[in-house]
């Protein structure tokens, strides 16, 4: 991967799978800026590779514009968006609801999803095209009955990204996801004991399957990520249609 002379942004890139990313993303070539919630953290990874750190909370939705200009002007381009930032829910959601809570994971893993991609479009179309790829979970495309909430927000993810990326194709942007199993982040840190011995992913496995997806995805791909499995785009079933009918139009709702 030859990322030389292009700019690029990672949110939650402090540490875990965005931390890995933005180095993968520096090694090739790139100036990346490193946004986190985490300030510190933000400034230690992007001081390692001589990046720009990116303070902030990305479910405010002046964030990642902001975001994207400071990358924009430092760079003078903006090339590559990973749309990276997670939380957990901490809570089922299902019979009973803390609304701070709901509210806080929604607005980080799907809310700056929305935010990050219609603040990247411009910039990334005045860079004649360009790459977004969010991180979604294996919980997108299968549920996780433990966690109803997180489940939705990944689902939320996926389904976006398939439903994005055809508009963009024709600009030259490319929009996918990544949908990691359990991987051994500071997300599944207090909850790691419950594992045993069952096999984690490394930050350092996924973003092999960023770096693949940038590489290889084509548009609206979503490309699962296991242990012991090379990633792959996932192979989603077609619904079927009213019997007899045609195919459906494409249909722009801005024009009704």
């Amino acid at each position: 991967m030859d990322l030389t002379g292009k700019g690029a942004l990672v949110t939650g890139g402090g540490s875990g799978i965005g931390a890995a990313a933005v180095r993968r993303l520096a090694a090739a070539g790139a100036r990346v800026a490193v946004a986190d919630r985490d300030e510190a953290a933000a400034s230690e990874v992007a001081d390692e590779v001589g990046g720009l750190a990116l303070a902030g909370d990305v479910a405010d939705p002046e964030r990642m514009p902001a975001h994207v200009a400071a990358a924009e002007e430092t760079f003078g381009r903006l090339d590559v968006v990973l749309l990276n930032a997670g939380v957990t829910a901490g809570q089922s959601g299902v019979e009973e609801l803390d609304l701070a809570g709901y509210r806080r994971i929604v607005g980080v893993n799907v809310d700056h999803v929305v935010f990050g991609l219609a603040a990247a479009v411009p910039a990334l179309r005045r860079a004649g095209g360009g790459r977004v790829v969010a991180t979604a979970s294996l919980a997108g495309l299968v549920p996780m009955p433990g966690d109803a909430l997180y489940t939705m927000t990944k689902h939320a993810v996926v389904g976006y990204v398939r439903a994005a990326a055809p508009v963009l194709a024709g600009d030259g942007i490319r929009v996918n996801a990544v949908c990691p199993g359990f991987a051994d982040t500071p997300l599944i840190a207090r909850a790691k004991p419950q594992f045993g011995e069952f096999p984690l992913l490394t930050a350092e496995n996924v973003a092999d399957a960023i770096e693949a997806v940038l590489e290889r995805g084509e548009p609206g791909e979503c490309w699962f990520v296991q242990p012991g499995r090379d990633p792959a785009p996932y192979g989603f079933r077609g619904v079927p249609g009213p019997a007899g009918a045609p195919r459906p139009p494409d249909v722009t709702w801005a024009d009704h």
